[in-house]
């Protein structure tokens, strides 16, 4: 009698990730399952868990869940060994009422997911320039987002100040403020007064926005040197700046072949019109899905081509004369900017970099 471990040659792997721990499942190529068993979410464990699963036959592929979070250091890592590595999305609502949630359900469903192709995303890979743009952006995004909460606790505290700092302060620009705040001297001695306890919350957070302001200009000049290196290409396109060339760059991933086709750019990107017809009304609605920041990058790239770009002016007046309202248009034109966007990436991702 021959064993279900000699016997199955093809294995499909699958993992529900987690902070601390993976859970793999294993089940052979016409899908039985032949084991479940967890693994420390460190170096170690990701040996452990690849040597596993090869000891149940030869492994043609793993699925995995949350490649671009928990599973980033074994995607990585399988990556780096030469397993093909495929992105699952969790299981759907309908499958977890009938089955329930567990950590070795949602492996076995990666695994299953895998070897029936219902997912056949491949995962962005972590090692390249895009991924230093990646973690640069997010520590950008962070700075501006505390700029613009200081800058609204500014506004918030003038509206309540004393009349004297009020009226000083009155009808300035928020950049303005900010800088005469800074030079603001409170008497540290008489802070139960209110209008020295004032100038002294004033001036910290102005302070703090000078602050914040050198780290995003520290940043952009980063952020700008390493996009010119990874997509000089892309940045040449009209209305395509550094912000909006790293957003695409970071949607697109380090690896051009998980771009499979400009229509599958256009999708990830949420520019892709979806059919919402019926009846006698013909009409295409908004991708909800998609990357959302993406989306607003390529909007932004028409605002400013709609503004300086002569043949898109005349292509959204055309548009409208047939009877599209503007924002049917501008999602007519992010498609044909997702195409151009689309050809310029893949360049920029295959050529080396310096």
């Amino acid at each position: 009698m021959t064993s279900m471990t000699t016997e199955a040659t093809g294995v499909t792997g699958g993992v529900d990730t987690h902070s601390n721990t993976h859970h793999a499942a294993a089940i052979d190529q016409v899908g039985r399952l032949l084991g479940t068993r967890e693994f420390p979410a460190n170096l170690a464990g990701y040996q452990q868990l690849l040597e596993w699963l090869e000891s149940f036959g030869v492994l043609a592929r793993i699925g995995i869940e949350g490649t671009g979070c928990y599973g980033a250091g074994l995607t990585r890592f399988l990556r780096g060994q030469g397993v093909a590595v495929i992105e699952v999305n969790r299981p759907d609502r309908r499958s977890r009422r009938v089955r329930g949630k567990s950590d070795p359900l949602d492996a076995e469903s990666a695994a299953r997911r895998a070897l029936a192709g219902e997912d056949h995303i491949t995962p962005k890979d972590t090692t390249t320039i895009v991924e230093a743009i990646r973690v640069l952006r997010i520590a950008r995004t962070g700075a501006v987002k505390s700029r613009t909460a200081a800058y609204n606790q500014l506004k918030d505290l003038i509206i309540t100040a004393p009349d004297s700092l009020r009226e000083s302060l009155r009808g300035k620009t928020l950049q303005r403020v900010a800088s005469e705040c800074a030079r603001l001297r409170p008497e540290l001695a008489r802070l139960a007064d209110p209008t020295q306890a004032t100038k002294l919350a004033l001036r910290t957070i102005a302070l703090r926005v000078a602050d914040l302001n050198g780290e995003i200009s520290a940043l952009d000049a980063q952020l700008g040197r390493l996009v010119q290196v990874a997509a000089p290409r892309t940045l040449a396109l009209l209305g395509v700046g550094p912000e909006h060339a790293a957003q695409l760059l970071i949607t697109a991933g380090g690896n051009p072949g998980r771009l499979r086709s400009e229509a599958a750019f256009a999708a990830l990107c949420a520019a892709c019109p979806i059919p919402a017809s019926s009846g006698k009304t013909s009409r295409h609605r908004l991708n909800p899905a998609g990357d959302r920041d993406a989306n607003r990058a390529l909007y932004m790239i028409i605002l400013s081509r709609l503004r300086y770009c002569a043949a898109t002016k005349a292509y959204a007046q055309r548009r409208q004369a047939e009877g599209l309202s503007k924002r049917e248009t501008i999602r007519c034109l992010k498609r044909y900017v997702a195409r151009e966007i689309y050809h310029a990436v893949r360049a920029d991702l295959s050529a080396p970099t310096a």
